[in-house]
């Protein structure tokens, strides 16, 4: 959407949403598409933070002499590193939500940990969290409606915090000035 807005000549290549639950795999998969998409195109940048990579998509992206997202995390791009800071330091059982993470939640986060066919591990899992804040991009209807969906799903109490894209879309002008 930004990039349509903004009327920015790029090609998306999108990899799977749900390496996010299996950060190990992010690095080799970036590295895997690289190839043919440095062949192809004069300039190629990977729009992913960290995501739990612990450094090793810096690796991919240091080899391959391209430029990623700052952040360790999306949640960076949307509020900002020092508010996320800010709030684990006060709660650090906060489980944050995106617009993305609230539409896909039955199948990214319920499913992928099996708790469609085992519900009673929910508080297993989500024990030590203490509070649900959805960086809301859009807090309208729907989805407002859905996220107090999740947070209920997961017995606890939901914080909104109307983002925008504000932030990723500047995120994102300064990668692809790089």
């Amino acid at each position: 959407d930004i990039a349509r807005r903004r009327g920015w000549p790029v090609d998306i290549h999108q990899l799977p949403p749900l390496l996010h639950n299996h950060p190990h795999r992010i690095a080799p998969e970036v590295e895997a598409h690289l190839g043919g998409l440095a062949a192809a195109y004069g300039k190629v940048v990977v729009a992913y933070a960290d995501c739990g990579t612990y450094g090793a998509l810096d690796e991919v992206c240091d080899r391959w002499g391209i430029a990623r997202l700052q952040g360790l995390h999306c949640y960076d791009l949307f509020a900002g590193a020092e508010r996320i800071e800010e709030w684990l330091a006060d709660q650090p059982g906060t489980f944050f939500l995106t617009d993305f993470l609230v539409k896909s939640f039955d199948r990214t986060v319920w499913r992928e940990l099996g708790l469609d066919r085992y519900p009673e591990l929910r508080d297993d899992y989500f024990r030590h969290f203490t509070q649900v804040i959805w960086l809301a991009q859009d807090p309208a209807g729907e989805l407002r409606e859905e996220a107090e969906r999740v947070a209920a799903r997961l017995g606890l109490p939901l914080t909104v915090i109307s983002t925008g894209d504000g932030a990723l879309e500047s995120a994102l002008a300064l990668l692809l000035a790089c």
